[in-house]
C-alpha cells in the first residue's frame, strides 16, 4: 500500500464526546498517530448505550478507530507532565475542555509552543474563545436552536425539529480537521505552528448556506418548508401509491422531462410553472397536483420512469436499507474490523477516495487505557518500574 498522506503526523487528543473525536478520527483514517488521552474513567461517550458491543456503545464505537488509548489523571502533576512530554513532540493537539480549561493543567497553547513552536493547536468549544457567550456550555441540541437550523426544520405547520443526528457536532469536527490540515500545510512552509479556534455556533452558521444569505439578500425569515426546498420547487417528496419517494428537479429541462414523464404536460404549458421562480411562487397549486399524479403508481414505477430521464428521484430508505444498499460494497462504505478476543465489528468506512494516499481503517476502536503501557515504554521512554509506580498509584490505568 502507498505511504499514508498523514503517516509521521502525531496528534495528541484530549477532546471527548463527539466534534473533537470526528476530527481526530478523520486524521488518523489518513495515518495519524492519534493518542487519546482520556480520564481514568473514560470517554463519557464509552457508556452511552445501549447498544454495546463487550461493554463499549456504539456510539463511542463511530468515531474512535484507529487510535491508540491512553487513560491519564490529568488533576495530578504526574499526569500532566506525562501529557506536557507528549505535547512536546506532537505535531496537533487537539481538545474540547471549556474556554481556558486547559490552563489549569499548563496544557494551554501558550504555554506548550515555547518549547514546541511548531504545535498546530485546535479547540472546540460551543461558542468559541471569544464574545459574550465563550464561557456558555455548548451542546449540539442547543446550538441546532440557537443557530438556526431548528427554526428551518421540520413540518411547515409543526413546531421546530432538530436533525436526526448530532450534525452540528459533526460538521464541526470536520470543519476543525481541514483547519488542522491547512495548519499543517503552512507549517510546512514556515516551520510555524498556530492556534484554531473552533466554535459549534460558528460552524452551524456556516453551512446555512443559501437559507442564511436569503434572509442578508432579502432581509425576510427564513421558514420552514418540510421536505420542500425554499428555492426550488419541485424539490420534495411525494406519496406514491404505496409509499414514497424524494423527487429533486434542478432546473426547467428536468421539469419539461417530468412533465412528460407523468403524462401532465398540462403542467409544463402552464405559463406559471414554466421557470423555477414561478415555481417557486406558485408551489401551493402546483405540488398538489403533482401529488395526485405520483399516487397513481407505485414507487419502484416512478423511480423507473424518473431516473431513466436523468432526474433525481429516489426511494426513502430506513438505516438498514441504506447500509445494505448495492453502492455499500463497491465503495467500502461498511468494513470489517477484528475486535478483542476475535470479535469482529463492522464500521462505516471512510468517506474519501483518493488513488495515491487512501484513507484506512488500520485497527478498531480501543478499549480505555489499551495503550497506556506501550505509550510511555515506547514513546516517552518510562521504565517498567516507572509504569508500575504510575499504575499502582492511579495515575494512568
Amino acid at each position: 500500500m502507498n505511504t499514508a498522506a498523514l503517516e509521521g503526523i502525531r496528534v495528541v487528543d484530549f477532546s471527548r464526546v463527539l466534534a473533537g473525536p470526528y476530527c481526530t478520527m478523520l486524521l488518523a483514517d489518513f495515518g495519524a498517530d492519534v493518542i487519546k488521552i482520556e480520564s481514568l474513567e473514560g470517554d463519557d461517550t464509552r457508556q452511552w448505550g445501549p447498544p454495546n458491543l463487550d461493554g463499549e456503545s456504539a456510539y463511542y464505537l463511530s468515531i474512535n478507530r484507529n487510535k491508540r488509548s491512553l487513560a491519564l489523571n490529568l488533576k495530578d502533576p504526574r499526569g500532566q507532565e506525562i501529557a506536557k512530554k507528549l505535547a512536546k513532540n506532537a505535531d496537533v493537539l487537539v481538545e474540547n475542555f471549556k474556554v481556558q480549561g486547559m490552563q489549569k493543567f499548563g496544557l494551554d497553547y501558550e504555554t506548550l509552543s515555547k518549547s514546541n513552536p511548531g504545535l498546530v493547536y485546535c479547540s472546540i468549544t460551543g461558542y468559541g474563545q471569544t464574545g459574550p457567550y465563550r464561557n456558555h456550555a455548548g451542546y449540539d441540541f442547543i446550538i441546532q436552536a440557537e443557530a438556526g437550523l431548528m427554526s428551518i426544520t421540520g413540518p411547515v405547520e409543526g413546531p421546530p425539529q432538530k436533525v436526526g443526528v448530532a450534525i452540528v457536532d459533526v460538521t464541526a469536527g470536520l470543519y476543525a480537521s481541514h483547519a488542522i490540515l491547512a495548519a499543517l500545510f503552512y507549517r510546512q512552509r514556515t516551520g510555524q505552528g498556530q492556534y484554531i479556534d473552533i466554535a459549534l455556533f460558528d460552524s452551524q452558521l456556516g453551512w446555512l448556506v443559501n437559507v442564511g444569505q436569503n434572509y442578508l439578500v432579502s432581509e425576510k425569515t427564513p421558514r420552514r418548508y418540510g421536505n420542500a426546498h425554499a428555492n426550488i420547487v419541485p424539490y420534495e417528496i411525494f406519496q406514491t401509491a404505496d409509499g414514497y419517494l424524494a423527487l429533486g428537479v434542478g432546473n426547467d429541462r428536468q421539469y419539461m422531462d417530468l412533465c412528460k414523464a407523468v403524462n401532465r404536460l398540462d403542467l409544463w404549458e402552464d405559463l406559471r410553472f414554466k421557470t423555477n421562480p414561478g415555481r417557486v411562487e406558485n408551489r401551493l397549486i402546483l405540488i398538489p397536483q403533482l401529488q395526485q399524479t405520483f399516487q397513481k403508481r407505485t414507487t419502484s414505477d416512478w423511480i423507473s420512469v424518473i431516473s431513466s430521464l436523468g432526474i433525481p428521484v429516489g426511494p426513502i430508505n430506513d438505516i438498514p436499507t441504506a447500509l445494505n444498499h448495492p453502492q455499500i460494497q463497491p465503495r467500502g462504505m461498511v468494513q470489517h474490523v477484528q475486535y478483542p478476543e476475535g470479535k469482529g465489528l463492522n464500521l462505516i468506512g471512510p468517506v474519501p477516495k483518493m488513488s495515491q494516499t487512501p484513507a484506512t481503517i488500520r485497527s478498531a476502536p480501543p478499549r480505555l487505557g489499551e495503550h497506556s503501557v506501550e505509550i510511555l515504554s515506547k514513546d516517552l521512554s518510562f521504565s517498567q518500574q516507572e509504569i508500575e509506580t504510575l499504575i499502582r498509584e492511579k495515575i494512568i490505568a
